[in-house]
C-alpha cells in the first residue's frame, strides 16, 4: 500500500514522514523542494506482538505502508511531470493540515488558521488537475469516435464526459459514484482526486493533549468533509511525536500516559489509514516466523491465501482458521485443536480481521 503525503508549505508534512519512517534526510536532500522522499514503515499490531510472544518465532514479519512525501502542493508544481508521475502513483493521500500555531513559521495565504479553508484550497488543486485530464481525454475520444464507433470508445467516452462534469461542479471524484467496472476503465487515469483521502490535522502540543486530539476534528469544523466518500481525519501533534520517535519502547509509553494517551498519533494515523481503504489483517504464526498479511475487508479464504503465494490460491483446499485472542487464550495451536476450536473453513469463507489461518494446499 503506498501513501502519498501531501501538503501546503510549512505544515509539518516532512516532519510526519521522517518522523514515520525514521528517515534522516540530508540538507542536500532538501535541495529540490520537489523531490520525493520514498520510506517504508512497519504497522503496528500489538494482536501479532502477542502472538509471536506465544510463539517466539525467529521471524517477525509486521504489514508496511509505503509512504511518499512528494514535495508542497502549488498550482505549479501540479505541472511539474516527475512531481505528477509520483502523486499519480499512490494508492491513498494523506492530507497534512496546519492545525498548530507558530509564530516564527509562516503560514501560506492570509496567515491565520483555517484547516477548512486549506483542505478547500487543495482539493480544488487537485480536481482543477483531473479537469485538464478529462478535457484532453475527451478531445482525443472524439477523434477516435469519428474514425470508428466502438462500444469501449463510447463507453469510455461517456464515463470521461460525466467525471468532467462531476469535476465541473467543484467535487472530487472520490464522491462520484461508480460501478466496479467503470472504477476499473478509470483506473488507468489514476486521477489524483479519485484517490481515497485522509486529513491529518497537525496541532500545538498542550497538557490536555488527549483531549486536544480527541476533539481536533470537530474543533476545526471537519466532520462534514471526513464524513464524505473515501474521506476521513485524524490528528496528530508533530512536535510530540518528533520526542516520541527518539524514545525506548518503555519511556514512549510512559511519555504518552503523561499526556493521557495510550497510542501514538501515528499508530492511530495508520489505523485510520487501514479503515478508510478497507483494508485488513490476517496472521500465519509457527516457530519460524509470525506475519501479518493485508488483505481488502471481505475477502474469501482462497483469495486471502494467494496474498501469501498465488500458489496457494490455485491449489488451496482448506483453511485452518481461529481468532487471534481465542488461540492466545488456548495457549497453543495443539491446545486448540484439542479443544475443537481450530475450525476447517472452505475457499468462500470470508476472513475476518485478526484470523490466524493455516492454509492447506495440494502441489
Amino acid at each position: 500500500m503506498k501513501t502519498g503525503i501531501i501538503g501546503l508549505p510549512q505544515v509539518g508534512k516532512t516532519s510526519l514522514f521522517r518522523i514515520l519512517t525514521k528517515a534522516s534526510l540530508s540538507s542536500q536532500q532538501f535541495a529540490n523542494p520537489r523531490e520525493a522522499h520514498i520510506g517504508v514503515v512497519k504497522v503496528p499490531d500489538d494482536r501479532l506482538d502477542r502472538l509471536a510472544a506465544l510463539f517466539n518465532p525467529k521471524k517477525l514479519a509486521h504489514a508496511s505502508i509505503e509512504y511518499v512525501d512528494v514535495g508542497a502542493m502549488s498550482q505549479e508544481a501540479l505541472k511539474d511531470g516527475s512531481y505528477m508521475a509520483h502523486l499519480r502513483n499512490v494508492d491513498a493521500l494523506a492530507h497534512v493540515v496546519r492545525a498548530f500555531d507558530d509564530p516564527s513559521i509562516a503560514h501560506v495565504g492570509d496567515g491565520s488558521i483555517d484547516p477548512l479553508r486549506d483542505i478547500k484550497n487543495v482539493d480544488f488543486d487537485l480536481i482543477v488537475s483531473d479537469l485538464g485530464q478529462t478535457e484532453k481525454r475527451i478531445e482525443r475520444l472524439e477523434k477516435d469516435l469519428k474514425k470508428a464507433r466502438t462500444s469501449e470508445i463510447e463507453r469510455e467516452f461517456e464515463l470521461i464526459k460525466r467525471a468532467k462534469a462531476h469535476l465541473e461542479t467543484e467535487k472530487p471524484l472520490r464522491e462520484m459514484e461508480m460501478t466496479t467496472d467503470e472504477k476499473k476503465l478509470i483506473r488507468g487515469f489514476m486521477f489524483l482526486s479519485e484517490k481515497p483521502i485522509l486529513y491529518v490535522l497537525n496541532i500545538s502540543e498542550s497538557t490536555h493533549l488527549g483531549q486536544d486530539l480527541e476533539g481536533a476534528v470537530a474543533k476545526y469544523k471537519l466532520e462534514e468533509v471526513a464524513s464524505r466518500p473515501n474521506a476521513g481525519a485524524t490528528a496528530i501533534c508533530g512536535k510530540v511525536e518528533a520526542e516520541l520517535s527518539e524514545m525506548s519502547d518503555a519511556d514512549a509509553a510512559d511519555f504518552l500516559s503523561s499526556y493521557g494517551l495510550t497510542e501514538s498519533g501515528l499508530a492511530r494515523l495508520v489505523r485510520t489509514s487501514y479503515k478508510l481503504l478497507g483494508l485488513m489483517s490476517f496472521f500465519t504464526v509457527g516457530e519460524d516466523e509470525c506475519r501479518a498479511w493485508t488483505i481488502p475487508i471481505n475477502t474469501r479464504a482462497a483469495a486471502a491465501a494467494g496474498a501469501i503465494h498465488s500458489d496457494l490460491e490455485k491449489h488451496f483446499i482448506r483453511a485452518e482458521t481461529i481468532a487471534w485472542d481465542v488461540l492466545l487464550e488456548a495457549g497453543s495451536e495443539a491446545n486448540a485443536r484439542a479443544k475443537g476450536i481450530l475450525r476447517l473453513e472452505g475457499k468462500d469463507y470470508i476472513a475476518k480481521d485478526g484470523d490466524v489461518m493455516h492454509i492447506r494446499h495440494s502441489g
